[in-house]
């Protein structure tokens, strides 16, 4: 890119309207980039060059006649491949999906977007059906994390985080049903939202747990992510789960005062003192937790009761309901599921109806023990996981299944949580802490994650092979320069 292309949506829409750049110039150069370095990364399934480039005329247009639909006018976008558009398929990286899945349809989330002016890129590579491991015997591309690709990505919303680290968009649409927004978000090093869920609605997504499943912005920054929520929030007829709510002002609120006075409950049991977490990750959290003390919140240790019951309740709700929308096809297409997908899923085959239900009871008691916790505090940090981005040979779904969990107990209870880049590991891996909110509080997250941002320059590293033009501060195992609020 050239050394005027902007890194972030905030600073692309600022550009746009000082007619510095166009979003015709900016979406070929993003495009370039794409064809350039995804064949290694494989954030990509499908680029739709020439409808993005329509899109981005039409932008140019909607500026020149003085039309200005949102932030989000001319800014290059990518959308998860389990997400409906008109201008492409939904394969879910699988050979059993309908091509013709959609029914050649945007999904409301999609179409809020176009309406809003975006331009979207194309359809980024996912596990499939949003479970299961990367399969490198398929024919789709095999995601690998752009700080050092022989290390995993972390998530089914991999392509959209991979695309966004990397340069390849601007921000882009991934979805979380235990962690897939968060996962590849903090691997990637970059900002990732999973909402409250109802928040945003899910119908034209390929279903993976109808009652956890979430829609959720990634950015490289949280007021990006704001700017994204802005547009896609809001209730929608066709999902019945989709929250009455009116949507608030996310981005207004999200830059609308700092921390000062902010309870921030700091959870120790389960989260900050498992034996199994790693002691840069655990470092990382609790210089962000002194970061966000030295900008005014308050710091208070608390406890999240039942912790662990809620993500196992969580890994219970998800494969029994992703079961149950696979069951006829495991039972006539198993070979043409990927291994690690079919055997993740059939797990669910020696789960009862009694441990569904219990597992709901679960959740039940969660929220609830929770809310008492929210009475204390305002928002909560934590790890986003246990370890930085594995080996891509070490990735193991059944490890992942058994250890202590940081994304799935916040799907049990439906709250809203960030994850937000905090540092690189000695070796140059991204690290990220996690801050969560009361329901439907996205605002606030945004607030804490974006207050942080705007005292440390984390989530504006990009990785080496992706650098050329892209403004960045300095290597990932420097310290950040600190900037004032």
């Amino acid at each position: 890119m050239s050394a005027a292309s902007p890194l972030t949506i905030e600073e692309a829409a600022v550009a746009l309207r000082a007619g510095t750049v166009t979003s015709t110039a900016l979406t070929r150069e993003v495009l370039d980039r794409v064809a350039r370095l995804d064949g290694e990364l494989g954030a990509y399934v499908t680029v739709c060059a020439d409808e993005a480039l329509a899109a981005a005329a039409e932008a140019d247009a909607d500026f020149a006649r003085g039309r200005d639909r949102s932030p989000l006018q001319g800014v290059p976008l990518a959308v998860k491949d389990i997400i409906a558009t008109r201008d492409a398929p939904t394969r879910a990286n699988s050979e059993v999906i309908d091509p013709g899945w959609g029914g050649g349809a945007d999904a409301p989330v999609v179409a809020r977007l176009r309406a809003a002016g975006s331009v979207l890129l194309g359809k980024t590579t996912t596990n499939e059906f949003a479970c299961g491991l990367p399969d490198r015997s398929t024919r789709f591309p095999f995601p690998r994390n752009p700080w050092n690709p022989a290390h995993t990505p972390m998530g089914s919303s991999s392509g959209t985080a991979i695309a966004v680290s990397a340069g390849l968009a601007l921000g882009g649409l991934g979805t979380d049903t235990g962690g897939s927004v968060r996962g590849p978000a903090g691997a990637n090093g970059h900002t990732g939202l999973k909402v409250t869920f109802g928040r945003v609605p899910k119908n034209g997504v390929v279903p993976c747990a109808f009652s956890l499943d979430t829609v959720g912005p990634m950015a490289r920054s949280a007021y990006d992510c704001a700017l994204i929520l802005g547009v896609i929030a809001g209730h929608d007829p066709g999902d019945r789960y989709s929250s009455p709510l009116a949507p608030s002002r996310y981005a207004e609120e999200a830059r609308g005062g700092g921390v000062e006075g902010l309870r921030i409950g700091v959870p120790t049991g389960y989260f900050l003192d498992s034996p199994l977490l790693d002691a840069e990750v655990r470092a990382g959290v609790l210089r962000a937790a002194g970061e966000l003390a030295r900008a005014g919140a308050t710091l208070t240790d608390v406890v999240v009761p039942h912790a662990q019951e809620a993500n196992d309740a969580n890994n219970i709700t998800f494969l029994s309901e992703a079961f149950a929308f696979h069951r006829e096809n495991l039972t006539g297409r198993w070979a043409e599921y990927g291994r690690s997908t079919r055997e993740l899923l059939a797990r669910a085959a020696f789960l009862t109806g009694a441990d569904y239900v219990q597992a709901q009871r679960v959740r039940g008691l969660f929220r609830r023990g929770l809310a008492q916790v929210f009475e204390r505090v305002d928002v909560l940090v934590t790890p986003v996981a246990l370890t930085p981005p594995a080996p891509v040979e070490t990735a193991d779904l059944t490890a992942a299944l058994l250890r202590p969990g940081f994304h799935g107990p916040w799907n049990a209870a439906g709250l809203p949580a960030a994850a937000v880049p905090c540092g690189f590991t000695a070796t140059g891996l991204p690290l990220s802490f996690q801050v969560v909110g009361r329901p439907f509080g996205e605002s606030t997250v945004l607030r804490v994650a974006d207050t942080y941002q705007r005292h440390t320059d984390w989530h504006r590293r990009v990785p080496p092979a992706a650098r050329d033009g892209i403004p960045h501060f300095g290597d990932a195992t420097v310290t950040p320069r600190e900037r004032a609020g």
